[in-house]
């Protein structure tokens, strides 16, 4: 097995656990504990910003299980966003993702999957321009 091939094959089994473990677990009467992905993209990256994103994942109770940098391939972000395909944006997404390595994280906290969602903010830009303008004026990675 060469090591791209290796390489690979472990990517998608770090992928396949990532998406599996979006499930509750239930952990010596701690309560429910979720796991979710999170991904600090290209420019998160390029720009340093790796660090400081996840001292805020940190800060915001969250334990980061695992985590893998990588740059991701066109097959693999065509996969992953499969759910946005016929979108107009597609093509764009696939070419942003891949433009430069990405850092992929498993994240564990009680109620994680709504907790993340409410620190990332919405996806929509104009949404997240007004319920999270420390995103966009540079105050915040």
């Amino acid at each position: 097995m060469t090591m791209a091939s290796c390489f690979h094959r472990s990517l998608a089994i770090f992928i396949i656990i990532a998406a599996i473990s979006v499930t509750r677990l239930s952990c010596f009467g701690e309560g429910k504990k979720e796991k979710t992905l999170a991904i600090i993209k290209p420019d998160g990256v390029y720009n340093n910003y790796s660090d400081k994103i996840k001292n805020k994942i940190i800060d915001s109770g969250f334990s980061i299980m695992k985590e893998m940098k990588i740059h991701l391939d066109e097959d693999r972000v065509r996969s992953f966003y499969a759910e946005h395909s016929s979108k107009s944006f597609f093509s764009s997404l696939v070419n942003y993702m891949t433009s430069g390595p990405v850092v992929i994280m498993i994240l564990e906290k009680n109620n994680a999957v709504a907790d993340w969602r409410k620190l990332i903010g919405p996806t929509d830009a104009e949404k997240a321009k007004a319920t999270h303008p420390q995103r966009f004026t540079g105050n915040n990675a």
